[in-house]
This record gives structure tokens, sequence and C-alpha cells, in this order.
């Protein structure tokens, strides 16, 4: 496996992940949890992924999250784990985390992995990191395109244009655009040119390169962002991020610099030939559970659950009590200490209305 002296992985670990209440909550998102039964936590396997390929890890978190995400990782310097006073989107703790990481080291290429994603480790995610690399550092953002295996609508494409020709990096081509989330019939169509992959959220780029962008782009943003690096590793860092960072705006990447810059021709795409999975909701999940003797698929102690009559289940049990399904196909059930689930696989990206009606309810002790 290739280690590139000049990466330094960020890793955004942010967002509750809604769709996976009452399992992810605000305080402890799925971030932090084990969804695959392997024993660490979807933040430990990032970390462990990631490790070995390049110079360093770098955590962005919340404030509310540091000490769980310090438990979790014990080896992490404390440097290397930046705390947001408040949650202001990924450009900002992306952000944030080149400009500081081009404070100490001056123009390193730095690559952004969510700390909530599901992926094999292989052969096949180190070559993608090592051709993403090198199109960084030719001065590309480069994202890696992940091999789609249907026509999924909860998923943003990326379309692949010419190649780069780089000797490097022979399979790095020009990002032809992105499109979110399409429709199925539509998602269908992309696939069968075979053009396109699915985003995977995955971003390369040199340190300077992604400063400069935003400096063009979102000129005050930038500056808050400088702001507050130039002050990190100083006494001045509380009170400049007190005053700074309430007022830095709130975007996406994808928003700020992937889809301008893609469309003026300065995005590159990698194709990423790996298992990836976002375990973006329970239906997802399910598909990452090995399933029993009896298609059951289940999260925690196999004894809390018994299934009769029931096709395809999913039962994340974490209460203590016995879960029983009863004839019911494909359904989904989560038990925890204070709130239940019961919905179906089909239902599963619909978990979220569930979520903003407790908001509106103000249960805010159940999110």
């Amino acid at each position: 496996m290739t280690s590139h002296p000049d990466l330094y992985a960020i890793v955004p670990a942010g967002g509750a992940g809604t769709r996976l209440w009452p399992l992810s909550r605000a305080g402890a998102p799925k971030f932090l949890h084990d969804l695959t039964g392997s024993g660490r936590s979807l933040l430990q396997t990032t970390v462990d992924r990631l490790t070995p390929l390049g110079r360093g890890v770098v955590v962005v978190t919340g404030e509310r999250h540091v000490e769980a995400v310090r438990a979790q990782l014990p080896g992490l310097a404390p440097r290397d784990l930046l705390a947001e006073p408040s949650p202001r989107d990924s450009t900002a703790a992306i952000g944030l985390a080149a400009a500081v990481l081009a404070e100490r080291h001056g123009d390193p290429v730095v690559g952004s992995f969510a700390a909530d994603q599901v992926i094999d480790a292989g052969p096949g995610f180190a070559e993608a990191v090592r051709q993403g690399v090198v199109a960084a550092r030719a001065g590309h953002v480069v994202t890696i395109g992940i091999a789609a295996t249907g026509p999924s609508t909860a998923f943003g494409y990326v379309r692949s244009g010419v190649s780069l020709g780089l000797p490097d990096a022979p399979d790095a081509r020009v990002a032809a655009g992105f499109t979110e989330k399409p429709d199925a019939e539509t998602a269908a169509e992309y696939l069968a040119t075979g053009e396109y992959r699915w985003n995977a959220g995955i971003f390369l780029v040199r340190a300077q390169v992604l400063l400069g962008h935003l400096e063009r782009l979102l000129p005050q943003l930038h500056t808050g962002l400088r702001e507050i690096a130039a002050a990190w590793d100083t006494p001045r860092r509380a009170d400049v991020l007190e005053r700074v960072w309430p007022g830095l705006q709130r975007i996406a990447i994808d928003h700020a610099v992937a889809e301008p810059v893609a469309a003026e021709g300065g995005v590159a795409v990698v194709p990423g030939d790996f298992a990836w999975d976002d375990v973006g909701d329970f239906a997802s999940l399910a598909g990452l559970l090995p399933a029993g003797a009896d298609d059951v698929r289940v999260l925690g102690p196999r004894d809390a659950v018994l299934a009769v009559d029931a096709e395809r289940p999913l039962v994340a049990a974490s209460s203590g009590r016995l879960v029983a399904v009863l004839g019911l196909p494909d359904a989904v059930v989560v038990d925890t200490p204070d709130a239940v689930l019961v919905t179906t696989r089909d239902h599963a990206q619909g978990v979220k209305g569930v979520v903003d009606a407790l908001r509106a309810a103000g249960r805010e002790d159940l999110l």
C-alpha cells in the first residue's frame, strides 16, 4: 500500500444521521456507532483506513462530540482534533482544516473523507487515492466516482469527461458535471451511458488550490477561515473563534467549490472500484449486516431478537428487551431505551420525517 508523504486526510465528523433515528441522535450521531458488527465505530474504521495512506489525519467535529471522539481515537494527537463551536456546513469544516494544515505545512495535498461511510479498505481504495493524489498535485480538485451497483435515487452522480492525460494517473478524467439525486428513470439513463458514477463526497486537492478557489468564489468565508487558522495554534484561538466563526457562511462544499469549479473544467474524477456505502438509511444498513439462517439482520445481541414468519426483517436492539417480529415482510424495528421505531425498508428514506415531527412537537429530548 502506497503512503503519500504530502497527504493529510481530513475527516469531517458531523451531522446527526436523522434517517437512522432513534439509533443515531444529535448527541450520538452515526459516526460514533458500530453499524457493521466489526467492533469498531464508523469513525474508527475511517481513521484506520486512512492512517497508512498519508502523513497524518485531522478530525473536525463539533464541540459537543469532542470527548467522545477523543475516547474513540486515543492515538489521535490533540492538535489534530479541530473542534467547531457550532455547525457551519462542510465548506467551513473542510476549509478550516485545510487552512490550519496550510499554516502548519505550506501546501500539502488534503483529502476529505467523511467519518460515516463504510468502505472496503483494499487495493481498490488505495489505488483511487493514489491516482487522486497525482491529479491533485497537478492542480485539480479531485473527486472519487464510485462504480454504481444500480440506478439509485439516494446518491448524487458525477459524469466523467475526457482524460487528463496524466501518465501516473491514467484513469483520471475531467469531471463533466454533477447531478444531485436524479429520479430513477434519469439515473438508469445515466448508467446506460457508462459515463456516470456515484458521487462519494470524497475530495483531494492541494490546500492552497482549495483556499484559492474559496478566495475567488467566497472571499468573505475565505478571509474568516484564514484568520481563524492563523490563530489556531496560538493563545488567540478562542477569542478569534468566538468573534469570526458565527459569521461564516453555511454552504456545502459541493455547491461552494465542486460545482462551480467543475463548470470551469477544474475538477477531475478518478474511478473508485471498491465497495462503498454511506449508510444513509436502514435499508442501506440491512445490506451491510450478515443474514442469519432465518434471513434476519440483527444489529446488537442476536438472542434479543425472535422472528416468526417474518421475511427479511432488520432489528437493531439495544434496550435489553426481547424484540419479536411476527408475520411482517421487510420490517425494520429499532428498539432503544427511550424510543422504538417500526417501519419497513421501503419507507426507510422517510425516517427523517419522524425526526422533523418530533422537532415540531418540541421533543428535543428524543433528538
